[in-house]
């Protein structure tokens, strides 16, 4: 049975690949969750699997050398897969050396200990191990309003303490491939959305805030583009990438479905009022008239777009989910999990969320 040593695996993507693959393999692989369960990590993700018999959870901070050394001392770790990381923009801003220590320090952490682990006399590997980095489209930088995609071959450009910090620690997993040709690979996703997602990020904030009559903050004019994947994609991508990637190699996991903000504001509103019951009555808070411009975000890029054209033609992957039916199933998800939405939107993420948005 091939075991699975998975950082970062309360939060909202690393939770969704957690499910993606035992809906995919069952009782074929084990996996070890660790994760710090700081504000995003919560363990109410993985209600659904937390009983089974090959799936474990451990309470760590990926920056603990010595709690990682005892997990692979402990298990015969076949594949890390390393989403943890902290991941929102705006609170890097606030406070950059929490990203640097997490991003950077809890990868280097992680490399060296699967380095240890896996490295035999000769300086080779065992045979089967691999390591693979969850980055980032945003360590590229900024395209133009038009034109123009994110390749592997991009040159990095990171303009947030949050990019800089992703883009440091894919130079890290970069250099023990060269340096030790460590078994690993690096992907750059573009913008995840679906279950689980952390209400700080734009779509799961735009719906919960919609639906209680609350105004919807908009940085900037709105105009500012991202490109969507549909999460389960993202996680289908991952494990194909760990099946059939070429050791050292990066591949970018992007959604063809480049949206501009105030774009994705709209469609969520019109698919709330489609989905919504005619005599709910929460149809009466949603309106565009909610819609807020608040000060631009500092160094916010203009528009990120990825071209999976290399996991295409290598591995096969693409995208199978349009936005418009993503959205769909995102927002009937968290209609049949209110309970979950007001659990995470309770204590500290009001204070967050009232700190970020209500005086700009």
């Amino acid at each position: 049975m091939r075991t699975y040593l998975v950082t970062g695996g309360a939060g909202f993507i690393g939770s969704n690949y957690i499910h993606y693959m035992f809906r995919k393999y069952e009782n074929e692989i084990r996996i070890i969750n660790v994760d710090a369960l700081t504000y995003a990590g919560n363990l109410e993700n993985l209600k659904e699997v937390e009983d089974r018999d090959n799936y474990t959870f451990v309470k760590a901070d990926i920056t603990d050398k010595d709690a990682m050394m005892k997990i692979f001392k402990e298990n015969d770790i076949d594949r890390v897969v390393h989403f943890a990381a902290e991941s929102h923009v705006d609170r890097s801003i606030v406070d950059p050396e929490v990203f640097i220590k997490t991003n950077v320090l809890g990868t280097a952490v992680m490399l060296n200990c699967a380095k240890e682990a896996w490295e035999k006399e000769d300086g080779t590997f065992a045979e089967g191990k691999k390591f693979l980095h969850v980055s980032t489209d945003e360590v590229y930088g900024s395209l133009d309003d038009e034109g123009g995609y994110f390749y592997e071959t991009t040159p990095y450009d990171p303009h947030s303490p949050y990019s800089a910090s992703k883009a440091s620690s894919d130079f890290l997993v970069k250099a023990y491939i060269d340096t030790y040709h460590f078994p690993a690979n690096i992907t750059n996703c573009s913008n995840n959305y679906g279950p689980y997602q952390f209400p700080e990020k734009l779509i799961p904030l735009i719906i919960n805030n919609a639906l209680h009559g609350r105004k919807l903050p908009v940085y900037g004019d709105g105009k500012n583009v991202r490109d969507w994947l549909y999460v389960d994609d993202h996680a289908k991508g991952i494990d194909m990438v760990q099946e059939k990637g070429r050791i050292g190699e990066t591949y970018n996991i992007g959604g063809h479905n480049e949206k501009q903000n105030i774009e994705i504001i709209e469609i969520i509103l019109e698919t709330l009022l489609e989905m919504l019951p005619k005599d709910d009555e929460r149809r009466k808070f949603i309106s565009k008239d909610l819609i807020t411009y608040v000060t631009d975000r500092k160094g916010h890029d203009r528009r990120y777009a990825i071209a999976p054209d290399k996991i295409k033609a290598e591995i096969g992957w693409e995208p199978e989910t349009m936005f418009k039916d993503g959205i769909k199933k995102t927002i009937a998800w968290f209609f049949e999990h209110e309970d979950w939405m007001e659990s995470v939107t309770s204590g500290d993420y009001q204070k967050y969320y009232d700190e970020m948005y209500q005086n700009r």
